[in-house]
């Protein structure tokens, strides 16, 4: 006899179905997987067998050919454990032909132990999107993937514990089955965050901070050890607007496809990713054995990449990130398979302007000659630091700043004009799939960005003097225009574009 269950690979950020087909033949009582299996998939045999006989179900006593299609299509991982059983027990004669029609239009995915429960898995977010694409109306998952799998409102969504659970929502087709219900639309999804208003002083810094929140632009901070780049950085991401469900939606499926949301529902905030300088180039922007994972820089997805340190950081890992900085996405190719991994993120760094840490401060002495200054800041290459909008000074902080009791700016007040500033650009890109200034095309800054007289005439003057890319020129007029949107004006003036200039200090520095 012959079955078939509807299940989903996870491809990238994105699904595709899988068809596992199962027929029991005369001969010999085997099992065997066809369809491009990896280990898992192949140990699933033994995972299967043990469950359905530990749920005191039968066994069939006949040769089993298992087939996953698209053939062609490497498939990994445990999730197939459960349509895997199911086909075995279709093919079995256990369900009427009514039954078999309810189960055409659900999709199932879940791994099972060896007594029949059933374990959540990575991935379900994206493919309950693929089966609402599909048309299919419902999907059985684990406990632990309910609240994920719900999160696509169009699906019925049945969740199980194990597999005799499972049995029984088939035989009655979901009736008198608990569902998951659907999440609100839209929820504050804002983690906690340490407040701005616990650093003193640093005025500038703190400005810098909110012109980039606001257009999330790539920043860049410069200070001696102690200064205080590190404990700014942390606390970017309580000034950073409320996402829409749909930024929160993309984010989850990256975080469900590797792991890291099993938990379930949408992901609490904004991600603020921090990798180590030792992380390696795959680590960065995706890879391993298989069928890729996303790397941190499509964990960060929306959110913000924080790399502390940044000449620490080997050459080769900086240069990848060169091109998910300019396009907003990654490709991952390897010898069975390419993937693309979202990669909009808002990167924010810091470094040390010399060896020693204190070159231009005026409190301690820098022990450093020009070769070694110039070796450290050749570590970053200008294709990158073209690539990130605002460079910016944080000189050490004097000590009646750091004792002062006066009550600084809160994150909640410099959250609330950067979402003022958010939302003008949301209405402003409308339709394009675009988020914030940042993220501007060529076309859309010359029709976005129109520059009065004063502003070009200071443009110039700065661009032929400091010798300025095409790129960093665009640039300087996408954190103008974020700088005019924070104050209400409708084109961008010469100053602000004065001081979007002031934002490009190593630019400055290299011109001596």
């Amino acid at each position: 006899m012959f079955s078939r269950i509807l299940c989903g690979a996870v491809v990238g950020v994105d699904a595709v179905l899988v068809h596992v087909e199962v027929d029991l033949g005369p001969g010999l009582a085997a099992f065997h997987i066809a369809g491009l299996p990896d280990g898992a998939v192949r140990e699933a045999r033994v995972r299967v067998k043990a469950a359905i006989e530990n749920t005191d179900l039968a066994w069939p006593a006949r040769r089993i050919s298992l087939n996953l299609a698209p053939a062609d299509l490497r498939k990994d991982g445990t999730h197939f454990d459960l349509p895997i059983a199911l086909s075995v027990l279709a093919a079995s004669g256990t369900w009427d032909e009514p039954t078999l029609a309810w189960l055409d239009e659900t999709l199932v995915i879940g791994e099972l132990s060896l007594d029949g429960a059933l374990r959540p898995v990575r991935g379900v977010l994206p493919v309950a999107i693929r089966a609402r694409d599909a048309g299919l109306k419902r999907i059985i998952v684990a406990r632990g993937n309910a609240d994920e799998a719900a999160l696509v409102r169009e699906l019925e969504v049945l969740a199980c514990a194990d597999l005799r659970s499972v049995v029984d929502a088939v035989h009655r087709r979901g009736v008198d089955h608990p569902h998951v219900p659907a999440p609100p639309a839209e929820r504050a999804l804002t983690p906690f965050a340490p407040d701005l208003a616990e650093v003193r002083g640093q005025a500038q810094a703190k400005r810098a901070i909110e012109v980039a929140a606001a257009g999330a632009h790539n920043l860049l901070l410069v200070g001696p050890p102690g200064a205080g780049k590190t404990m700014l950085s942390k606390r970017i991401p309580g000034v950073l607007p409320e996402w829409t469900f749909e930024e929160a939606l993309e984010t989850t499926k990256v975080h469900s496809v590797a792991g890291l949301n099993r938990g379930g529902g949408l992901v609490g905030g904004r991600p603020f990713r921090a990798p180590h300088h030792t992380i390696s180039d795959v680590g960065m922007v995706g890879g391993g054995s298989g069928i890729p994972r996303p790397g941190e820089v499509s964990l960060a997805h929306n959110g913000v990449l924080f790399l502390d340190e940044l000449p620490e950081f080997r050459r080769s890992v900086l240069e990848v990130l060169r091109q998910p900085l300019e396009d907003g996405d990654i490709t991952v190719t390897r010898s069975l398979v390419s993937v693309d991994y979202p990669a909009r993120v808002m990167l924010v760094a810091s470094m040390n302007p010399c060896p020693c840490g204190y070159l231009g401060d005026p409190q301690h002495a820098c022990t450093c000659n020009p070769t070694q200054v110039a070796s450290y800041r050749g570590r970053i290459s200008g294709p990158l630091l073209d690539r990130i909008d605002l460079h910016v000074d944080v000189a050490s902080v004097p000590y009646q700043a750091l004792r002062q009791d006066a009550a600084s700016e809160r994150s909640a007040d410099v959250r609330a004009r950067v979402s003022v500033a958010r939302d003008v650009q949301r209405r402003r890109f409308s339709g394009t799939g675009i988020h914030a200034n940042a993220q501007m095309t060529p076309r859309q800054i010359r029709e976005h960005c129109a520059v009065d007289v004063a502003g070009h005439t200071l443009l110039e003057r700065v661009v032929d003097r400091l010798g300025m890319s095409a790129r960093a020129y665009a640039r300087i007029l996408k954190v103008a225009r974020t700088i005019a949107d924070l104050e209400g004006a409708t084109d961008v003036g010469g100053a602000h574009i004065a001081e979007a200039v002031q934002y490009r200090k190593l630019d400055r520095r290299t011109q001596g």
